[in-house]
């Protein structure tokens, strides 16, 4: 599986510069391609309504939370959805591509399965970065 060149630019600026908050991938024509940029101002709940409800996607998004020791922390997720209701085709082609995917992102901290929305809501979010 080919990954466009955007994929791993926009990630840079995501990880490097902080100029996105989250960016979610897509499978066209057996290519990874950014399908869409979360600006640094939107939310959680904007990132997660960014899934289609019957299709798979990648996505990495930037978490910041303060510690109990009020300090400033991000880290970066990587969340492979893969909805149930989705084509089996489509998600054995996510399935297949998604180690090498992951790669390409150097800097990833964490990685999240989600198969519905509960698997990947904020609470997860939080407990996976052990606020």
């Amino acid at each position: 599986m080919a990954v466009d060149d955007e994929c791993k630019l926009r990630f840079q600026e995501l990880k490097a510069k902080r100029s996105h908050r989250f960016i979610v991938f897509k499978i066209d024509q057996q290519k990874i391609v950014v399908e869409k940029l979360g600006g640094t101002n939107e939310s959680y709940d904007d990132f997660a309504a960014s899934f289609p409800a019957d299709e798979c996607r990648y996505a990495v998004y930037d978490f910041d939370f303060t510690t109990s020791e009020n300090c400033q922390k991000s880290k970066i997720f990587f969340i492979a959805w893969s909805p149930d209701t989705s084509k089996v085709r489509m998600k054995m082609v996510y399935a297949s591509s998604k180690d090498r995917f992951k790669r390409e992102l150097d800097g990833i901290q964490f990685e999240l399965q989600a198969t519905d929305p509960s698997e990947m809501s904020l609470d997860v979010v939080r407990g996976r970065a052990a606020i």
